[in-house]
């Protein structure tokens, strides 16, 4: 296949092989990537991307789905095994996609909802102007304490009874603790609003048993099957029994076409992994592995937000450096480092200047590293953004060292399989 599309098309094998050397040579911290396994791969690049599968299965647009419809419903019913859910849909292409099915199926434009504000760690779906939810609907942020971080659920309470939103949108994507699902759900039916919880960067933990899950209190869980969950990039919606032909009408027809059923395929798998105590360890040693590199960032004056981490995601404010979240990200890119940026909560700056820095596990643990080996990417970073003037050489250096540690633990290797 390489050698016939060096011929079709060198400016793409090109491209191609760039990446497969990126690979080889940058250190993937980034919170919401992960490495697919060989079997994941190859089902997103089987026969099923090929097919138009309009529909649900045994209700198709189409003909010739019955493999169409098997594989839908494998991905189906492992999802809901898996999360202990009485409804699945595998359709969605993002958790984007998945949260505005969820608004299309609940509300309507204009409806108020709260939501976590996005200078605290909300998504673009959690009320940006930006995107559809803040176009279409009248959102209310809540924030967290600044005494220490977390949730401020004194502040959700009074804004859903000021307000009387019709959904409370729980979830985070930059929020490294355990959510209390339990109490949203107190609030929500306090005031009458849907309980939707926002579960895409902690849907593999769920799956794990590491975090409470949001299945027995939401009334839709919105999530991926990526990230951490190692699967194919794409979305998952679970709900109750009572929401399901609302939920599935607002996939399709109102807001998808045809599946990608390549990628459902490649969803059936990922779900069948998680159920695996090879998958609960693994979860394990990521939420152990942010752990230790939280504590060593804290060594090297980057503060880890709430204090550390509960999940895979780590995040801190380098304001004690004199840093943006943008300086750090550029400097270890150019390290062979890759690290997110995010907003610290109460810091005043515009969201291009924050000092927020995002970090992930997924990847490293994926490949095979262990908390000593995060201990020494804390103080990688560390060199790094404490570089000065002799930043370049520092960065080369450090790169060299990246590079070094890629060699032992490698981003695709057929013994992790």
């Amino acid at each position: 296949m390489g050698s016939t599309l060096r011929e079709r098309d060198p400016a793409l094998a090109a491209v191609l092989d760039a990446e497969c050397e990126r690979r080889r040579t940058q250190l993937d911290l980034l919170a919401g990537e992960n490495i697919t396994s060989s079997g994941v791969r190859a089902l997103l690049g089987s026969g099923f991307a090929d097919k138009y599968a309009e529909g649900y299965p045994g209700r198709r647009h189409h003909t010739g789905c019955a493999q169409a419809d098997a594989v839908e419903q494998l991905a189906i019913d492992r999802a809901k095994a898996l999360f202990g859910a009485e409804h699945a849909n595998v359709q969605p292409s993002s958790g984007t996609s998945s949260i505005l099915a969820t608004f299309a199926a609940l509300l309507r434009p204009g409806d108020a909802v709260l939501a976590m504000s996005l200078a605290h760690g909300g998504h673009l779906t959690h009320g940006s102007e930006a995107n559809f939810s803040g176009r279409w609907f009248d959102f209310s942020g809540y924030g967290v304490r600044a005494a220490d971080g977390l949730i401020d659920f004194a502040q959700v309470r009074d804004l859903a009874r000021a307000v009387r939103p019709k959904a409370i949108l729980a979830g985070s994507i930059s929020y490294p603790r355990a959510i209390d699902w339990a109490a949203f759900r107190t609030i929500a039916d306090e005031v009458g609003a849907y309980l939707v919880a926002d579960a895409s960067q902690t849907m593999g933990l769920v799956a794990a048993g590491l975090v409470e899950s949001p299945v027995p209190h939401a009334d839709v869980v919105c999530g991926v099957t990526h990230k951490l969950l190692g699967g194919p990039r794409g979305g998952l919606l679970l709900c109750t029994a009572k929401l399901a032909e609302r939920v599935d009408r607002a996939v399709f027809p109102f807001t998808h076409g045809g599946p990608a059923m390549n990628v459902v395929a490649a969803k059936a798998l990922a779900l069948r992994t998680a159920s695996t105590e090879e998958f609960r360890s693994y979860a394990r040693r990521s939420v152990a592995n942010a752990q230790a590199l939280a504590g060593a960032l804290a060594e090297v004056g980057l503060r880890p937000l709430t204090g550390g981490t509960d999940t895979h995601l780590v995040t801190a404010d380098a304001r004690g450096l004199g840093l943006t979240g943008r300086d750090i990200e550029v400097a270890c890119e150019s390290a062979g480092l890759l690290v997110g940026r995010c907003a610290v909560p109460f810091d005043d700056a515009p969201p291009a200047a924050a000092a927020g820095v995002r970090l992930g596990t997924a990847c490293v643990t994926s490949q095979g590293m262990g908390p000593a080996e995060m201990v020494q990417i804390g103080g990688l970073v560390g060199r790094v953004v404490r570089g000065g003037p002799e930043g370049a050489s520092v960065g080369r250096a450090v790169g060299q060292e990246v590079r070094t540690l890629l060699e032992r633990f490698p981003a695709y290797s057929e013994g992790r399989e």
